[in-house]
Order: structure tokens, then sequence, then C-alpha cells
């Protein structure tokens, strides 16, 4: 295996796997945290997280998980990586449905919390909270979900390529010979 398709691949599973991390912390521990709290602190916490979260080392991960995944798609094409594109193109579309629901979802609940203003100056911040949360839950549980997916995927795609990998050095001639009959004797 070429060691750019080896990496691309690798940083398909890194970004996918931390941005499936991401959002399942947020599922199992800030959001519940935050039920559990008031309605200006929720508002207050979430929209500093919005905006300390579009930082580098996030937007790696998050354009890495299609952008990754769709150059170890591109470099896997050919009739000798066709299993693994196989995996790789349903990790790419997984990682596509996912970017599609934070950008289609999340990110206009997002905009929407963000355009409510000062929560210390909100008059109701009951309904700014009940037109966030519930909904920003269920769309960050189903990206996870998703990115958790495809991360499983291209682990998939990695061992497959390995195997793959594996079978074209055993048949590569060596002094005459194959090298698993070289072995052998």
């Amino acid at each position: 295996m070429s060691a750019v398709r080896l990496s691309s691949l690798v940083l398909a599973m890194l970004s996918t796997g931390l941005v499936a991390g991401v959002f399942y912390a947020y599922a199992i521990s800030v959001m519940p945290a935050l039920a559990r709290t008031g309605d200006r602190t929720l508002i207050e916490v979430m929209q500093k997280i919005n905006v300390v979260i579009i930082n580098p080392w996030f937007m790696f991960g998050f354009l890495g998980t299609v952008g990754f995944t769709a150059l170890a798609a591109a470099l896997h094409l050919g009739g000798d990586h066709r299993t693994a594109l196989i995996w790789i193109g349903i990790a790419l579309v997984l990682n596509v449905i996912a970017f599609a629901v934070t950008a289609g979802q999340n990110v206009p609940l997002n905009d929407a919390l963000a355009a409510a203003g000062d929560p210390a100056t909100l008059a109701d911040t009951a309904s700014v909270r009940a037109e966030f949360e519930t909904a920003w839950v269920r769309w960050n549980i189903v990206r996870a979900v998703l990115h958790t997916a495809a991360f499983l995927v291209l682990c998939g795609a990695l061992f497959v390529a390995g195997v793959q990998q594996g079978k074209s050095n055993a048949a590569v001639p060596f002094a005459g010979q194959t090298i698993s009959h070289a072995l052998v004797r």
C-alpha cells in the first residue's frame, strides 16, 4: 500500500474518530449536565461553546471527515483496491450525511441561539431554550451515531486494505519464486 494511500486512510479515520468523539462527549456529558442548569446558564454556555469551537483543531477534524475520506476514496480507485474502496465509499456517504446534519440542523440552531442575544437581557429565556435544546440534542445524537458508524467502517477499510496489501506482497516475485514459496522452503 502506498504511503500516500495509507496516510489518507489514516487521516480519514483520525478526523472521523475525533469528531465522533466530540459529538459523543456532548451527548453523554455536556448536554446532560447543561440540562440540569437554568435557562440562562444553558444559553450562555452554549453561546460561548459555539464561538470557541470554531478553531483550527476542530475544523481539521470536522472538515477532514469528508475531505480526507474523499481523498482516500480517490486514491483507492483501481481494480486492486476495489474492496477497500467500497468500505471507504460507505464511510464517505455516512460522513457526508453527518456533515449535512451539522450544517443543516445544528449550525442553524446555534445561529438562532446567538441571534437571541445576551442571556442576561432576554425576557423569556425558557422559550429560547425550548427552541434550541431538544432539537439540538436530537440532531447531535444523529451526527454522533453517523460519524461513529463511519469511523467503524473506516477501521474495516484499513483492515481490508492491509489484507489486500498482504496478498499483493505474497505474490511478488522473489528470485524466480513468489515470496510465499521462498519462505516455505
